[in-house]
């Protein structure tokens, strides 16, 4: 074995060490492991972190992705779901049409919508509060997982108020928890070159830790698989491990991949399943303080979240119904899924499937 090879195998080694015994991973470890080619040995110390945290269960949740509108003030370099007002194709809802839209779509056992859309400045603070109001209303016993730190952001702009009082009118009408988008990769450089013109670093945090701080627990994401580096997304997730240690607001992390805008885009343009792999099962080792990774099937497919779920991951997402932001990007997945599927898929992982609320309390285990 030459030098290189013993190094590599002694860092390895080392970061096994520090995984079993409970101990910290650093940039370095995390850098090392997105260059190391040995999947499966990351895959292994991943699926056991997360025995650990969650034993053989895997999560899932009847839920209903909703868009109010999809035009928006931002330009960012990979989105194909914006519009701009008055473009072909753009829309703002009212309270009554998305009331019209979900009783032609939902079914029985939905219990979270999970809500985002665009950063629309052509309608005013009140339009989003009364969005979730009438939501709230027609259907309360259905949770509201609604906007990303970046449109809690927006709505602090065109209102004036703070995030603390953005966030509080809006639970006022029902909000429980935040979703995870808008954070991208978290790195201020790579949002100037991606266009990422919302809410920066600093700012995706403080809603997030603002959220915390009112007693909110919220999601977080990752979008990987463009012009970051490796390093940017270990730092992406030490940022999150950082304000996790701070607040213990965050339920869970959830590594997107980068859709390519065209649908028809070849392979070459996709993050490979290897890619995708690696970072849930590295995910799953930086974060030793947050609960859970989710393998989100409508970036990376049905099948590749099965395999996910022996490397690190421990959660299945939803049903969704009809996504839309991803499939506007060009994701070849199923725009939803049944209760049955999941619960098909992950017990063939050999996983114990756990229907759950927002919240990851149990609604039932399906042994």
């Amino acid at each position: 074995m030459n030098i290189a090879l013993q190094s590599d195998s002694k860092q390895m080694q080392d970061i096994a060490e520090k995984v079993r015994n409970g101990e910290r991973l650093s940039l370095e470890d995390g850098i090392f492991l997105y260059q190391s080619d040995d999947l499966l040995t990351i895959g292994q110390l991943a699926n056991e972190a997360n025995l650990r945290k969650n034993g053989k269960k895997v999560y899932f949740i009847e839920n209903m992705s909703l868009y109010f509108t999809n035009v928006c003030e931002a330009h960012c370099a990979f989105c194909n779901f914006r519009k701009d007002e008055g473009q072909e194709g753009a829309y703002t809802l009212s309270g009554p049409e998305m009331i019209e839209y979900v009783e032609q779509h939902i079914h029985p056992g939905v219990r979270e919508f999970h809500i985002v859309g665009g950063h629309n400045p052509h309608v005013p603070f009140q339009y989003y509060v009364d969005s979730l109001k009438a939501l709230n209303e027609k259907y309360p016993d259905v949770t509201l997982k609604a906007y990303t730190a970046a449109e809690i952001d927006f709505f602090s702009r065109i209102s004036g108020l703070s995030y603390k009082e953005v966030l509080q009118e809006l639970m006022k009408v029902g909000l429980k928890s935040l979703t995870g988008g808008g954070a991208e990769i978290l790195s201020d450089h790579y949002r100037k070159k991606m266009r990422v013109d919302k809410a920066d670093v600093s700012q995706y945090l403080d809603v997030h830790r603002t959220a915390h701080q009112l007693g909110m627990r919220t999601h977080t994401t990752m979008l990987y698989g463009s012009i970051e580096s490796k390093e940017d997304r270990v730092r992406h997730m030490i940022h999150i491990r950082d304000l996790q240690d701070e607040t213990n607001g965050f339920q869970v992390f959830i590594p997107l991949s980068m859709q390519p805008i065209n649908p028809r885009a070849g392979i070459r343009r996709r993050n490979s399943a290897f890619e995708d792999l690696k970072t849930i099962a590295i995910s799953r080792l930086m974060l030793d303080n947050i609960q859970h990774i989710k393998a989100y099937f409508i970036n990376i497919g049905t099948q590749l979240t099965q395999v996910a779920l022996t490397m690190g991951a421990s959660d299945a997402h939803g049903t969704i119904v009809k996504e839309k932001i991803s499939h506007a990007a060009g994701a070849l997945t199923p725009e939803g899924i049944t209760r049955e599927d999941l619960i098909w898929l992950i017990k063939g992982a050999g996983r114990i499937p756990v229907e759950r609320d927002t919240f990851y309390n149990e609604i039932q285990v399906y042994e």
